[in-house]
């Protein structure tokens, strides 16, 4: 019989097109003093992979160069039936490289502003990529949930 850990975990398909939807993601980094920062970001995919930008001096980025370790969370849900969610824990790639970074950027700008038409895509990426790098995580480990499934 299986557990309800194994009722409630998502395929891999079903966490891809969870993390397809838009959704925003908590990062988790280590701070210098050991304890652990946490931010929501909206994030992008860059070669299938989760990823964000953000400013290249910002407080996470300097964690992840001392510790490429991170946690990710994106979750959703209102009552405890409803609740999903998908955790990724793996090592942060910081991407300086500007292509790479518009990459990020034209991905995050196209999921939360709907922008398709590609001069304004660009347009609207480079304002963002300004004094930033892209973060991609490299996923060794997803753990899912979604409670609708045990009802």
């Amino acid at each position: 019989m299986p557990s309800r850990r194994d009722l409630i975990r998502m395929t891999p398909a079903e966490v891809d097109e969870f993390l397809s939807g838009r959704h925003t993601m908590n990062i988790a980094t280590h701070s210098p003093d050991g304890s652990i920062h946490l931010v929501a970001m909206w994030y992008g995919f860059l070669d299938g992979a989760p990823a964000f930008e953000t400013y290249a001096k910002s407080q996470k980025v300097l964690n992840l160069r001392r510790n490429p370790n991170i946690t990710a969370l994106v979750e959703d849900g209102d009552d405890y039936d409803e609740l999903r969610g998908v955790e990724l824990v793996g090592s942060a790639e910081i991407i300086e490289d500007r292509d790479r970074l518009m990459e990020a950027a034209r991905s995050v700008v196209q999921r939360y502003y709907g922008i398709d038409d590609p001069a304004a895509l660009d347009a609207a990426a480079e304002a963002l990529a300004n004094k930033r790098v892209a973060i991609r995580i490299n996923v060794e480990r997803v753990v899912s949930w979604d409670h609708r499934k045990a009802v």
